[in-house]
């Protein structure tokens, strides 16, 4: 099990690499001078050239990446050009919510979703036609629009839950958790039912198998049937589906902690675009593509766990 996490560890590496540079270069394209926007039009052309040379701006792309991947190796992620704040300590202060709003969506994912895929298959009917419908709705209709009628109902409306802002869990965590129930909503609507719909599938082929129809035989309670045996060996296409969807609610968290006023690495991010901020937005990208290697290496020990032969491989 540990070579195998090694491996994919190593394998990650290039996967690192690729997209902060594809990130480096992007925003060297990005119209404006940076140069220019700090000194908002005024100065001298020696002062204009001397801002470059401090922000390391007339310098050629290569060499300023190689300069950023050196310190990122030392946890050195540069500083903020607009708030002089070392970018480390801004990402840190924040990935607590954005870690919050993703283990809150994976948790809705698995509960729900494996609860609707498992009825769906054991009963079929207007079970699967209703998750089938709501599969739809989720890939019709965005998270940040969702979240905005999750606001306009169960916030303005009812006044049940808070509409914007996060409180600490060492403050309250009772109002942590209402802060986080609309959130976490929004992003994990089009998860839940796709991980019900991968499940009913999965499932469904599981139990016409021979073993169940064996298991059946010889007197063995229907829920462990149910639970024990058929879902285990129809977990693995369910993990792999939860894990494709959690990487791609990472997109998601992005939207919806700007409308719910999160302060999170999604609101930062945005931020940083709107203010061409290069170092602080490449700080974020390195730690959404740590996020999604996360996922990805907790998806293979999943895989260790319910298939053993795969930690040979």
């Amino acid at each position: 099990m540990f070579a195998m996490i090694l491996r994919r560890l190593a394998m990650s590496v290039p996967l690192l690499f690729l997209v902060t540079f594809l990130t480096f270069f992007l925003n060297s394209l990005a119209p404006g001078d940076m140069a220019r926007t700090l000194m908002q039009g005024e100065g001298t052309e020696e002062q204009y050239q001397a801002v470059r040379k401090e922000l390391g701006l007339d310098q050629p792309l290569p060499v300023r990446y190689g300069q950023w991947v050196a310190g990122a190796l030392r946890g050195d992620l540069g500083v903020s050009f607009f708030t002089k704040e070392r970018v480390s300590d801004m990402l840190n202060s924040r990935i607590g919510v954005t870690l919050s709003l993703m283990l809150g969506v994976l948790m809705v994912c698995i509960g729900a979703g494996l609860l609707l895929g498992v009825a769906s298959a054991l009963r079929g009917g207007w079970v699967g036609r209703t998750i089938d419908t709501l599969s739809l709705s989720g890939l019709i209709f965005p998270s940040f629009w969702v979240a905005l009628v999750l606001i306009a109902v169960f916030a303005v409306w009812l006044k049940w839950l808070p509409a914007t802002g996060f409180t600490a869990f060492s403050d309250s965590p009772r109002m942590w958790l209402l802060g986080l129930i609309l959130p976490v909503l929004s992003v994990a609507m089009q998860p839940i039912t796709t991980v019900a719909k991968q499940t009913r599938d999965a499932m469904k082929e599981v139990l016409g198998r021979d073993f169940i129809r064996s298991l059946r035989a010889s007197g063995i309670k229907e829920s462990a049937i149910i639970w024990k045996h058929a879902l285990r060996n129809a977990a693995l296409p369910v993990v792999t589906v939860l894990g494709l969807v959690m990487i791609g609610a990472i997109s998601g968290t992005v939207f919806v902690e700007r409308a719910f006023v999160l302060p999170g690495l999604g609101s930062l991010a945005v931020a940083a675009a709107q203010n061409n901020d290069i170092a602080l937005l490449q700080g974020a990208t390195l730690y959404f593509a740590l996020l999604t290697v996360l996922i990805n290496l907790l998806v293979d020990l999943s895989y260790g766990w319910l298939n053993p032969k795969v930690r040979l491989t």
